[in-house]
């Protein structure tokens, strides 16, 4: 590896939101920094759903890490963290071995399936590029194969979607698919017509949206009911497979089921042997240090600290400032200083809902909806994008589906032809063979001189 040993070694795990903050702030610091990350691109979470729905592509919303992060005392590397071994102060890579003076660990959540685990291949979540890539293709599947089934009530199953969880993710795919299957895809397809689909939007709490205030949340499902989502809430899903899902009792069939109820903390906290909560995220000091190990910082959806009575929001802002905070106390315990206690400022969250329609809330105060809110998102997405070329590239795709009403990414890029119906074309009209009639006794045609 490379880099001075003489000179302290940070070692970042996960290049998102909270890593690459803590990194960037460690840029000028008499320290060597390696960044590990299983992937070599940094990717914008917040419209990876747009991604999925066909509204953009997978490099709009990424940018490779190395482009960002180009101090000279800051080394990528393309590896997958296994394990951290507390004692020994290494962390345990697909690749390795890397020692460690300093270790923030920024992994993120993943899935979580509520004890199912087999309900994953039937209802894929959100959170790589791989995932949009794969509910896209799923989701354009789903009318192909109902272009070409000839059964009436099994192509109404291709045409009916299922997405669990009205959270901030449930809700904006539900809206962008709706938005999809009335404008983008009709004039796509000649045997069925696409804005019939049927999306429904399983929530197991009363309303939708939950973390907003209640008048919020009633507007957003005023909204979305608008535009043809059927929300159906304190329905509990208790089976899913490759045909539908169980609602109790009830049955709903729908070959396309989507996944946005819940998700869970790394499987690399597990690996600490240090106190988790019940998400299994560690439980973290207010400097944002492991209790027991202030050589070791957690931040981002992988670290459970209550403030004001509340434990802070799994959400990209809060990722940003713990990994700004991080790399200022990691500055301050070189200079021999004490760490500083971390303290989030909510500077507020929004859901969009669907083309000129979003809720949100401003510093804890300020309550939003329509259009202004949805402005107001428009803005704040362009803000934190990476990189001038996915800023520009975003106003672009956006104006464009504005504009025609229709995404531009409407791509199966794998070949799926095991998963579709055979082809059976239109059964031609009947032909109707001539009868020869006898004449009746006496019709026959008088003649003319």
């Amino acid at each position: 590896m490379k880099g001075n040993r003489t000179r302290h070694q940070v070692v970042i795990v996960g290049g998102g939101f909270g890593g690459l903050q803590a990194a960037r702030r460690l840029g000028r610091a008499p320290v060597d920094v390696t960044v590990l990350d299983r992937y070599n691109h940094h990717l914008f979470q917040p419209l990876l759903y747009q991604v999925a729905t066909a509204i953009l592509s997978p490099g709009d919303i990424s940018a490779p890490i190395r482009g960002v992060l180009r101090s000279r005392n800051t080394l990528v590397l393309l590896a997958e963290a296994r394990s951290v071994d507390l004692a020994r102060k290494v962390v345990v890579s697909d690749g390795g071995e890397i020692p460690y003076d300093t270790l923030v660990l920024a992994t993120g959540a993943t899935h979580s399936y509520f004890g199912h685990p087999e309900w994953a291949r039937f209802a894929p979540g959100l959170k790589t590029v791989d995932d949009a890539r794969e509910i896209r293709e799923r989701l354009l599947l789903a009318f192909e194969a109902a272009e070409r089934e000839p059964l009436p009530e099994v192509q109404r199953e291709w045409l009916t979607f299922v997405i669990i969880g009205a959270g901030p993710t449930g809700v904006e795919l539900a809206g962008a698919l709706a938005y999809m299957t009335r404008h983008s895809l009709p004039r796509d397809f000649r045997r069925v017509d696409t804005s019939k689909a049927r999306i429904l939007l399983l929530e197991g709490l009363p309303r939708v949206l939950s973390t907003y205030p209640e008048e919020l949340s009633l507007k957003a499902r005023k909204d979305l009911e608008k535009l043809g989502v059927e929300v159906h809430t304190g329905s509990m899903v208790t089976g899913v497979d490759d045909q539908g899902v169980y609602v109790g009792d009830t049955r709903i069939q729908a070959r396309t089921v989507l996944w946005g109820a819940g998700v869970a903390a790394s499987p690399l906290a597990r690996t600490l042997g240090v106190p988790l909560d019940k998400a299994g995220r560690v439980k973290v000091e207010p400097t944002l240090a492991i209790p027991g190990h202030e050589d070791v910082f957690v931040i981002g959806d992988l670290a459970s600290l209550v403030q004001d009575g509340k434990p802070l929001p799994g959400i990209a802002p809060a990722a940003m400032e713990m990994g700004r905070h991080v790399a200022k106390n990691i500055r301050r315990q070189l200079a021999g200083q004490p760490m500083a206690p971390f303290r989030y400022k909510d500077k507020g969250s929004f859901a969009v809902i669907g083309r000129g329609t979003a809720i949100g809330v401003l510093y804890g105060r300020f309550r939003l909806s329509g259009k202004p809110a949805w402005a107001m998102w428009l803005g704040i997405h362009i803000t934190f994008l990476i990189g001038f070329r996915n800023k520009l590239a975003v106003l672009f795709d956006w104006a464009y589906t504005f504009l025609t009403g229709r995404g531009d990414v409407r791509l199966i890029t794998s070949l799926h032809a095991d998963k579709l119906p055979p082809i059976l074309p239109p059964r031609p009209p009947e032909k109707v063979e001539a009868v020869r009639v006898a004449p009746v006794p006496g019709s026959e045609p008088i003649p003319v001189h």
